[in-house]
């Protein structure tokens, strides 16, 4: 279109019969044309040039989280044509006062943590896994003489970081609310280090989730058995921030849930781990405000 016009004015001005002037107004000519092409150059660099950050609840390491994630957004740039930079931080309280700040345009992280960001953000739940809850559980070494919660009124109990949905907050809710017992918490940091603690008898439980467990080690995971399972929430959400327009929310919604109609992108979100992906709603989350989870979180 822009070379169809320059096309029209070129030919307009040949016509004249002034050669000064035929030599002016093409000189204003490429003027123009070469500023309507910078700008239009620039517009398009700007929109191609967009990069929408993705954070992760560092609940494993570095490594770990970036072998599973690079992959997944990968898939999603390719799906939406869109560009994504995992953002990484070291701990849950960086990352706590990252999504604090709105530093992701994107971010998976627990229910807890949404509730927390939507407050502070205003972020909104895209996706989540709708074939299990989440739930926390309770830990004791196999040959621990502890045999029911009771048992715990008192005793030291380790978590792994104040705000850790499952293996702290509903852990905790469950000794207050459903047990009505006092434990000493101690704060470990990470979830191997919870199972550590209690094998090693450093501690008389430790909270933490399945998922975690049965990922340890033979050594470690056979020195350990389950006291307790907490109710079940919904899980860990893919969430954006308001200021990522509506369109490319929705985008990015969309191709999640085109993944999980794909045998490849299955694989790819059941590392997270989302076996059946779909539509998340800050409705789903609602039941945790009734848990009264303030009492126990680092806030």
């Amino acid at each position: 279109m822009i070379m169809s016009r320059v096309g029209f004015v070129i030919k307009f001005y040949c016509d004249k019969s002034s050669l000064r002037r035929k030599k002016l107004s093409l000189l204003m000519l490429v003027v123009w044309v070469g500023t309507l092409l910078a700008i239009t150059t620039s517009v398009a660099a700007q929109s191609a040039g967009q990069v929408y950050t993705f954070g992760v609840v560092p609940q494993f390491d570095a490594l770990r989280i970036y072998s599973v994630w690079r992959p997944i957004l990968d898939e999603l740039q390719l799906r939406t044509g869109l560009e994504f930079s995992l953002k990484g931080v070291a701990s849950i309280p960086e990352f706590e006062q990252a999504f604090g700040d709105g530093a992701f345009d994107f971010v998976y992280m627990n229910p807890y943590h949404l509730l927390m960001a939507n407050k502070k953000q205003g972020y909104l739940p895209l996706v989540r896994d709708k074939s299990k809850g989440l739930y926390g559980i309770v830990v004791v070494r196999k040959d621990s003489p502890i045999r029911k919660m009771e048992d715990l009124n008192g005793k030291l109990v380790v978590l792994p970081a104040p705000n850790a949905l499952g293996a702290s907050l509903l852990v905790r809710a469950a000794f207050a609310n459903v047990f009505n017992i006092h434990v000493k918490p101690k704060y470990v940091f990470t979830h191997t280090s919870v199972y550590l603690n209690v094998a090693l008898g450093e501690a008389d439980a430790g909270g933490g989730v399945a998922r975690t467990l049965s990922q340890q080690l033979p050594d470690l995971f056979n020195k350990l058995r389950i006291l307790y399972e907490t109710e079940k929430v919904a899980p860990h959400p893919i969430s954006g921030h308001p200021r990522v327009p509506k369109s490319v929310r929705q985008q990015v919604r969309d191709a999640f849930l085109s993944m999980g109609l794909a045998q490849e992108g299955r694989a790819l979100l059941s590392a997270i781990p989302i076996k059946q992906v779909g539509k998340a709603e800050m409705a789903d989350y609602s039941p945790l405000e009734k848990l009264g989870l303030d009492r126990f979180s680092g806030n």
